[in-house]
C-alpha cells in the first residue's frame, strides 16, 4: 500500500488501522463493503419517519424502558386480577385477622425439598399484654399449593366467567402473600383489584382531560384575540386554586347514596375538569407556533373549517408532545384519586382502590403493628416514578434529531 493511501485509510477509516495492527490489511473489496454498509445505514436514517426515530432513542434511555416495563406490569396485572388472585378480594378469613406476611417454602421443617410450595397449618392465639392476636405455624400439617387451580369464580376481563386461578391453596389451608386486613381479607388479591381500578382512573382522567384540553387550547391557540384571552385567564384561575382543597369540595359534592359505579364515573369526571388546563396551555403554545406554516394557510386556501385544520394539520404536528405530556398526567390522575380515596370523599367501600386500602393505615399505632397496610403506598409510588420515567425518555425522543 502506497504513504498516501496509508494515510488517508488511518484518517478515514479506523477499522484498518485495528487490522494492519494484527497484520491483515483489508481488501478493497472489504472496504467497499463497508462504505456500503455505512451509505445503507445513513440512508435509513434520514429516510426513517418520526416515530422511527423516536423510537430508536427511546429505546437508548435504559430507565425509560424499566419504567414502561413496570407500567405494563402493573396493566396487566389489574386487567388479570381475577386470574392472578387466589381469593376473592371479600372474603374473610374471621381466625385471620390482621395475619403478617407469609412465604412460600419449598423446605420443610425436617430438611426435606419439595418440588411443589407449601405453607403450614396456622394456629392463633392473643399476647397476653398487648391483646394482639399472634400467629405460630404448625409445622405438622402441610398444605401444598396448586398451580392453576380452581377457585372462587370471577370474570376475566369482565367477560366470561371462569375459576381458573394461578394459584391456589388446598382448604383448610390460607396463603397471604402481602398480609390480611383488619378483617381478615387477603391484600394481595385485594391490591390486584385495587390495581386494576386505580389505573382505569388515570386512562379514562386522562382521556376526558385530553380531549377537552385539545378542544380549549386549540381554539384559544388558532383564533387568539378575544377567545385566547378569556381562554388564559380561566386557565390561571383554575391553577390558582389549591388543587386537593378544590378536589375535596367537587369531591364532597357528589351525593352520598350514590352507588359505587357512579363515585368511580364522578370522580373521574372531577379529576378530569382540573386536570385539562396544563395540556391546553401546551397545545396553545405549539398553535401559536404552527398555525402560520405554509400548509396551514394551504389548507385555509383548500376552504378547510378551523375544526378540521386544527384536528387533521395542527394537532397532528406536534402529537409527540401531546404523548409526553399524557405520560405525565396520568401519575396526577392516580394519585388525585388515591389522595381523595384516602381522606374518605372519593370511592368508599365496597369499591377496592390503592386509596381505600390506605384508608385502614390512618394512624400511627396501625402502622406500627401492620406496616404492611402501607403496601398501597409503596405501589403508588413505583407506579408514579415509573410513569414519571418513561415520560422523561419520550420528551428527549420527541426531538431525535437532537
Amino acid at each position: 500500500m502506497a504513504r498516501g493511501d496509508r494515510g488517508r485509510s488511518a484518517e478515514h477509516e479506523p477499522f484498518v488501522v485495528a487490522e494492519v495492527a494484527v497484520g491483515t490489511a483489508p481488501s478493497g473489496a472489504a472496504r467497499a463493503g463497508a462504505g456500503a454498509q455505512r451509505e445503507e445505514r445513513d440512508e435509513r436514517y434520514y429516510l426513517a419517519s418520526q416515530w422511527q426515530l423516536m423510537w430508536r432513542k427511546f429505546r437508548r434511555h435504559r430507565l425509560a424502558i424499566v419504567g414502561g416495563v413496570t407500567v405494563l406490569l402493573f396493566y396487566a396485572a389489574g386487567i388479570c386480577a381475577g386470574f392472578l388472585s387466589p381469593y376473592d378480594p371479600q372474603q374473610r378469613f374471621a381466625k385471620l385477622k390482621d395475619h403478617p406476611p407469609m412465604r412460600l417454602r419449598f423446605v420443610d421443617a425436617a430438611g426435606r425439598l419439595h418440588l411443589r410450595p407449601f405453607v403450614y397449618r396456622i394456629d392463633t392465639g392473643q399476647d397476653p399484654d398487648t391483646w394482639e392476636p399472634i400467629f405460630v405455624e404448625d409445622t405438622s400439617t402441610r398444605y401444598p399449593v396448586r398451580w392453576f387451580g380452581r377457585g372462587w369464580e370471577y370474570r376475566l376481563w369482565g367477560l366470561f366467567p371462569s375459576r381458573l386461578h394461578l394459584f391456589t391453596v388446598e382448604p383448610p389451608g390460607a396463603l397471604f402473600l402481602l398480609g390480611s386486613d383488619t378483617l381478615g381479607r387477603d391484600l394481595f388479591s385485594r391490591n390486584l383489584h385495587a390495581a386494576r381500578l386505580s389505573l382505569s382512573v388515570g386512562l379514562i382522567g386522562v382521556a376526558m382531560s385530553f380531549v377537552l384540553g385539545c378542544i380549549v387550547g386549540g381554539l384559544a391557540g388558532f383564533y387568539g384575540g378575544t377567545v385566547d384571552l378569556l381562554v388564559q385567564r380561566l386557565i390561571e384561575f383554575l391553577i390558582a386554586i389549591p388543587k386537593i382543597p378544590l378536589w375535596l369540595a367537587l369531591a364532597a359534592a357528589l351525593p352520598a347514596e350514590w352507588p359505587v359505579v357512579r363515585v368511580y364515573f364522578g370522580i373521574t369526571i372531577l379529576l378530569s375538569l382540573v386536570g385539562w388546563t396544563t395540556l391546553a396551555r401546551v397545545v396553545r403554545g405549539k398553535l401559536l407556533q404552527v398555525r402560520e406554516e405554509d400548509f396551514t394557510m394551504a389548507a385555509k386556501v383548500a376552504g378547510a373549517g378551523a375544526g378540521l385544520i386544527i384536528v387533521r394539520h395542527l394537532l397532528p404536528s406536534f402529537i409527540s408532545y401531546l404523548i409526553v405530556n399524557i405520560t405525565l398526567e396520568v401519575p396526577q390522575m392516580i394519585l388525585g384519586e388515591t389522595a381523595l380515596s384516602f381522606l374518605g370523599v372519593g370511592l368508599r367501600e365496597p369499591a377496592i382502590s390503592w386509596g381505600v386500602l390506605l384508608q385502614d393505615a390512618q394512624n400511627v399505632r396501625t402502622i406500627s403493628l401492620h406496616p404492611w397496610l402501607l403496601l398501597p403506598a409503596l405501589f403508588v409510588v413505583v407506579l408514579v416514578l415509573a410513569f414519571n420515567f418513561v415520560g422523561d425518555g419520550l420528551r428527549d425522543a420527541a426531538d431525535p434529531y437532537t
